[in-house]
């Protein structure tokens, strides 16, 4: 009986990893009667039967409810966008004052919890260093102030919505944002990229229900946030989109740069579906609003008698 009673125990302890409350409930129930050996015999046998169903209900129900392409994998097309603010600082920090005095409370940076799992980007110290530099004149230094292309994983969670257009071969993912986009690649892990860019390589597989992409060969100019956040040309970016219902997705993202970090780290950050009426990108070619700021001494100097 004792063997019964620990063999049961661990494979119910497997089981409470799952997430169909109504399992759960029987398989606490069934627990209570493993204390009593003259109960368990008789009571045992239903007791599996229905936390079995029960578990295998809710599986079918949470696979039914992603979206999936004709070819049967889960289909991750539409326009997404993240809430929260990353885009400010993915570590966690407190509410700060603005960049110039005259936003007032408009301009003021909020208050966030952080994306990174662990808290802390274990970078080293002179990285660490660098990042801390790199905060302390950022709206002059940050890439994005200027228009430039955000990187990834910065424009998955930049304030601006983001489409995702899939098929067998590849996938497309369109950037309000200053109209950026990049192709990935799918199971094609010997392509390898041309040239460095913004965006980075992108070369794409499934895992299950999850999408994995393998994110290389980008310049080292990008930045994660306005905190300055940043990495060299080493940087490897592993990103991982699964579905938690028809409508979120959850992003993850491991980094690994040996130049500027002593381990790789993760970002974690649900991606919510745009449900807008005739909902769609708009133009955001923010050069326009950038040009004065990058070029407006050159304007001047040309003024100059």
């Amino acid at each position: 009986m004792n063997i019964l009673k620990n063999s049961l125990c661990k494979w119910l302890t497997r089981l409470e990893s799952g997430r169909c409350q109504a399992a759960l409930t029987t398989i606490t129930t069934m627990k209570t009667y493993m204390n009593n050996p003259a109960k368990t015999c008789c009571r045992i046998i239903p007791f599996l039967v229905i936390s079995l169903a029960g578990l295998t209900s809710c599986q079918v129900t949470e696979n039914s409810s992603i979206p999936r392409t004709a070819d049967g994998n889960p289909d991750f097309g539409g326009i997404w966008q993240s809430l929260g603010s990353a885009h400010y600082n993915i570590e966690p920090h407190a509410a700060d004052f603005p960049p110039l005095p005259v936003l007032g409370a408009v301009g003021a940076i909020p208050a966030g919890l952080g994306v990174v799992e662990g808290e802390t980007i274990p970078y080293t110290s002179a990285a660490r260093a660098q990042q801390q530099a790199n905060k302390e004149d950022w709206l002059a230094l940050d890439p994005v102030v200027n228009c430039f292309m955000p990187g990834i994983p910065r424009a998955n969670y930049m304030p601006f919505p983001f489409q995702i257009i899939q098929s067998p071969e590849h996938i497309v993912m369109a950037y309000e944002f200053a109209s950026a986009s990049r192709i990935v690649y799918m199971n094609r892990p010997d392509f390898e990229a041309p040239i460095f860019s913004w965006m980075g390589h992108g070369r794409g597989h499934f895992e299950g229900d999850s999408l994995v992409i393998d994110v290389t060969d980008q310049v080292p100019d990008t930045w994660f946030d306005h905190a300055g956040n940043h990495h060299t040309d080493a940087l490897r970016v592993t990103e991982r989109y699964t579905h938690m219902g028809p409508n979120v997705l959850m992003y993850e993202a491991t980094l690994e740069d040996p130049n500027v970090y002593t381990s790789p780290w993760t970002i974690r950050l649900p991606l919510y579906r745009r449900l807008d009426t005739n909902m769609q990108l708009l133009e955001f070619k923010c050069v326009e609003f950038a040009e004065e700021l990058m070029y407006d001494h050159l304007s001047k100097e040309a003024e100059t008698p």
